[in-house]
């Protein structure tokens, strides 16, 4: 059984696979933090593509997301730049969550599993 964890630090690794499995920590905005759902979002996806490529895998092979938004309002925005990113007939299992996060300037954190 091996596990290789990618971006380790003292609290987290951003992404861990296990048995052919990539599982991604929570992913927020770095940049674009205190900017908009629209690019916070498109952001985070990109880190993910970033994310998933050096596991050896790609959004085509996800098969579950939790999208957690400080807004359920901001909804609608969000699953425009999500459904523009990913793979057409290759929708994971999804939920989206109103919440809290870390800090006041996220408004959206994705977090995603997948197939390698």
């Amino acid at each position: 059984m091996s596990i290789t964890r990618f971006e380790t630090g003292p609290r987290m690794s951003q992404a861990v696979v296990h048995n052919n499995t990539v599982y991604l920590a929570g992913q927020v905005a770095k940049s674009t933090a205190g900017k908009s759902v629209t690019e916070q979002t498109t952001e985070i996806l990109s880190i993910i593509d970033k994310l998933l490529a050096a596991a050896g895998s790609d959004k085509s092979k996800l098969l579950q997301a939790q999208i957690y938004l400080t807004d359920i309002g901001t909804f609608a925005e969000m699953n425009k730049v999500w459904e523009a990113w990913v793979a057409p007939g290759q929708t994971p299992a999804r939920a989206t969550i109103e919440c809290k996060l870390a800090a006041s300037q996220y408004k959206v954190e994705v977090m995603v599993v997948a197939a390698k």
